[in-house]
Parts: C-alpha cells; sequence; structure tokens
C-alpha cells in the first residue's frame, strides 16, 4: 500500500519527544513489511540540511506568510526512505526548537507554519503536487499535522483515506480564532462542528473530527481519552466517534536500544549474559560520583520534569525512599521549578543523587543501561517509550498504572512472581504515598538477587517490536481503505 506519513519532527534529526521516535522507527517498519512509504517533513534547519538528493518537485511561491514556498523530494538519511520537504525559508529555518524560540516563547505564526504543513500533505495525497506519486493512505502525527484532515475534507474530491493519530491529547496546538483567516480554509470548518474550541481554532480538532479513522499510542489511553479525566476538553468529540477510534503500542528500535550492542554502554550484556550490567552500575556512579554501592538499588528517571510526568510527586516521596538507601540519577529538562527543586535535592544528598539538566541521547542510554529499575510515575502517559527500554534493558520500571504504562508493565504481586509474569512495579493514585510504596515492594525485591534476577529475565524477554506495532498498523490501514472504497462505491 502506498502510505504518506506527515509529521513535524524525526529521530535523530529533530526531537522534542517521543513523536520523534515514532517517526524515526514505524515508516521503516512499514517499509520492511512491503507498503510503498514517503514522509513529509518541514524544512527545519535539521531536517533540511541532513535529507539527501533534494531536487525541487514543484514551486509553489508565496503562501502562508512565507515569500517563496518550494517542495523538495529527497531521501532520508539512515534509513534512505524517501521524503518530501517543505523548503519556506522564512518559517522553518530558524534557530531554537522546531515549535519555540530559544526562550522558550511559542513561535507567534505557528499556525501559518503548521498549517502550510497539513496543506501540502493533502495537495499531494490529491496527487496535485506530485502525480508520479500518490498515496492511497495518509497518515498524520499529532496537531502539527492535522491540519491535513481539514484540507482533505475542505477538497471533497480528493479521494484518500485518512489516519489520524494522538500521540499527546495535553498539546492540542490552540491558536486565536482570528487567525482562522490566514489558512484559506471555508468558514464552514469554522464552527463547533468543526474546528472551533472554546473561541479558539483547534488544529488537534481538525484531525479527531475529519480523519476517516483516530488511533493513539496504546489501547489503554484510547479508552481514556474518551473520558473527562483525560479527555483535556475534548472527550465528548471522541465519544462521538468511539467505533473509529483504537489504540496500537508503540514499538522500541530494536538496533538502537539493544544493550548486547549499545556504544554508549561501558559494558554491553544480554539477558544470557547479565555480569556487564553491574559494571555499567559502577562506572556511572563513579561517573555521577555516587557512593560506588552495589546494595543500593540506583533508579534513573530519563524525562521531561514536569507535573504530567508526576515528579512532584517524587519529589515528596524521596525523603522515604533516600532513607532507605536507595539512589537516584536524572536526566531531563521542562519547569524551572522541579529544575530547581532536583538540583537541590542532588545538593543535599550529595554521594546519592546525581542530577543532569538537559537531554543527551547517550547519557540516557548510559543511565537506563546502568540502573536497577526506572521510575515513570506519570499522572498520564499515552504510551511512554522510558519504560519500554528499561523492559529491554533489564532496569525494572516502576510506572503509575496509566496509558501505555497499563499496557507494559506487569506488576511484580505475589501471583505476577509465582507465575513468572512480572516484569516490573505498578501502582494506581497519583500520590506521594502510593509511589514510595511501589519503590519500597522494588527494594524489598532487590535484596533477593535470585527472584530480581529471574524478573529481569522475563522483562527482557518482552517483544515490544516495531514489526508487531506494524503489522497492527497494515492491518488498520487496510481495514480503513475498504471502509472508504466501500463508501465511495455506494455514492
Amino acid at each position: 500500500m502506498k502510505l504518506l506519513q506527515v509529521a513535524a519532527e524525526i529521530f535523530p534529526l529533530v526531537k522534542t519527544g517521543g513523536l520523534a521516535d515514532v517517526m524515526g522507527a514505524l515508516p521503516q517498519a512499514l517499509a520492511a513489511e512491503g507498503h510503498e512509504v514517503r514522509l513529509v517533513l518541514p524544512g527545519l534547519p535539521a531536517i533540511a540540511d541532513a535529507v539527501r538528493h533534494q531536487q525541487t518537485v514543484c514551486r509553489l511561491g508565496p503562501m502562508f506568510g512565507a515569500g517563496r514556498v518550494d517542495l523538495l523530494l529527497g531521501r532520508m538519511p539512515f534509513s534512505d526512505l524517501p521524503v518530501y520537504v517543505i523548503d519556506a525559508p522564512f518559517l522553518y529555518r530558524r534557530s531554537g526548537g522546531p515549535y519555540q524560540a530559544s526562550d522558550g516563547i511559542e513561535w507567534p505564526d505557528n499556525a501559518q507554519r503548521f498549517g502550510l504543513l497539513g496543506w501540502v500533505a493533502a495537495h499531494l495525497a490529491g496527487g496535485e503536487l506530485d502525480p508520479e506519486w500518490v498515496p492511497e493512505l495518509l497518515q498524520a502525527h499529532d496537531w502539527h499535522a492535522a491540519m491535513a484532515c481539514a484540507y482533505l475534507v475542505a477538497n471533497p474530491a480528493i479521494d484518500v483515506a485518512t489516519v489520524f493519530t494522538v500521540h499527546n491529547l495535553a498539546f492540542q496546538g490552540l491558536f486565536a480564532a482570528a487567525d482562522f483567516h490566514l489558512l484559506g480554509l471555508p468558514g464552514r470548518l469554522m464552527h463547533a462542528t468543526g474546528l472551533e474550541f472554546h473561541q479558539q481554532l483547534s488544529f488537534m480538532k481538525a484531525g479527531l473530527k475529519f480523519a476517516d479513522h483516530v488511533t493513539t499510542v496504546s489501547p489503554t489511553y484510547a479508552r481514556e481519552i474518551a473520558t473527562p479525566d483525560h479527555g483535556f476538553g475534548l472527550h465528548g468529540v471522541i465519544q462521538s466517534r468511539v467505533s473509529s477510534v483504537s489504540g496500537i503500542l508503540n514499538g522500541v528500535d530494536g538496533e538502537v536500544w539493544n544493550p548486547a550492542t549499545d556504544p554508549a554502554l561501558h559494558r554491553r550484556y544480554s539477558a544470557t549474559e547479565l555480569d556487564g550490567k553491574a559494571d555499567n552500575k559502577r562506572m556511572l556512579q563513579r561517573q555521577l560520583e555516587l557512593a560506588e554501592r552495589d546494595d543500593a538499588m540506583l533508579i534513573a528517571v530519563v524525562s521531561r520534569l514536569s507535573s504530567q510526568k508526576g515528579l512532584d510527586l517524587l519529589l515528596d516521596a524521596l525523603p522515604a525512599i533516600l532513607g532507605r538507601g536507595a539512589q537516584l540519577v536524572v536526566q531531563g529538562t521542562g519547569d524551572p521549578g522541579l529544575e530547581a527543586a532536583f538540583r537541590n535535592v542532588a545538593a543535599v544528598h550529595s554521594g546519592q543523587v546525581a542530577v543532569r539538566i538537559g537531554y543527551d541521547e547517550a547519557w540516557a542510554h548510559a543511565m537506563i543501561g546502568a540502573a536497577d529499575a526506572v521510575l515513570v510515575p506519570s499522572r498520564f502517559e499515552p504510551c511512554g517509550l522510558t519504560q519500554l527500554y528499561g523492559l529491554r534493558y533489564g532496569s525494572l520500571p516502576i510506572v503509575r498504572r496509566v496509558g501505555g504504562l497499563a499496557d507494559t508493565v506487569v506488576d511484580a504481586d505475589d501471583a505476577a512472581l509465582a507465575a513468572d509474569r512480572a516484569t516490573g512495579f505498578s501502582f494506581d493514585h497519583p500520590t506521594p504515598g502510593a509511589l514510595d510504596e511501589a519503590v519500597w515492594r522494588a527494594q524489598q525485591l532487590y535484596a533477593q538477587p535470585q527472584r530480581w534476577r529471574q524478573v529481569m529475565v522475563r522483562a527482557m524477554a518482552k517483544n515490544f517490536s516495531w514489526q508487531e506495532a506494524a503489522l497492527h498498523y497494515g492491518e488498520l490501514y487496510q481495514r480503513v481503505v475498504a471502509i472508504r472504497r466501500g463508501r465511495g462505491a455506494a455514492r
């Protein structure tokens, strides 16, 4: 099947979160299953400078506030997949991040920047921009790409199936209603039944309302976003489409995340040769000036520092956790208050807590490879990748039982341990006490090396591969295309 994948970021070129990891792996997995896959990406500096063999497909002229827009076709580095790059220097060639300036302020013209992404994707899907390659299905990822679905609905002559994937409903692409006129869409779409959301313009709503099918990145999250607690005001829209909403778990790139081959590790290891993991722990303790103690359970947090991730809960629970002798390493960036709080904890508990503010991919691998446990206490978590990396590296996840965390971690209660099914530790309530109780249970099991090793081996045997995810997506694509064709025949 010919598939057009649309997103704003892709690993390893541009990454702000899990979306980039998905885009770096899912298209390759789909291609490996025999699908003909092409990507559409904005011409951000890291993307435009890395894509190989770029040739001009068409010149679009001035639009969306840019004086010049060209569409280029090249090849992705690493994967060699074909990729359309939207070359609009005025909109995309900027320092800072893909959505924000270096000072953390959102770019004021994001509606135009990502409206253009959706417009180009829709017109590619219609065969207008590159008649030599016309997809059967367009998949738009998160709010940045969601407007592709709106442009397709505005032009019913374009008959292409669409899937919209929600990676995190909390980020919705909300803009002033006055920005609607910048998008070149018919006014009928700026109503409550369309893109209007509490007197604002919602890009996320474009995907939720107008795609043929909506997916999320885990089955549990697909159910959660239909509830007031997790729907961020859009649960009614999702409830109205419940038969067209489903969840497919993200996977792990087995080449990037593999403790047997990972160049970021001091010593590589596997489920059958686990001794190297202890050497990684000692090296990390040495590098981060922690006490070199084998008996201290080393907990790693590699995360955005935000209340969504439940890290304020960790701060409140830390006195009890550290009091039982655990060690903590943290890498992340985010809320300035949380950054300062973790720095302060590290200063007060030198030798027991180490904090790195910022993000470094090699350090993330080293921390997860060295840790005994990875902690993901999220208030909500669409899928989560850190716990999947932890499972693969035998660093047992300690997670809150929500979203993809609930779908991927089997709590080490007595029954699961007896049946040899346990892969980590879970808790339900978003409270410091519940988090601390889960860590305490982990520490109790850690004090029993043989039983801990048994759970490590079980965790490392879990298969959350992109090949599995690609198979599920392929089945979904076939159903969505068949339904659309059936509707067309009925007309």
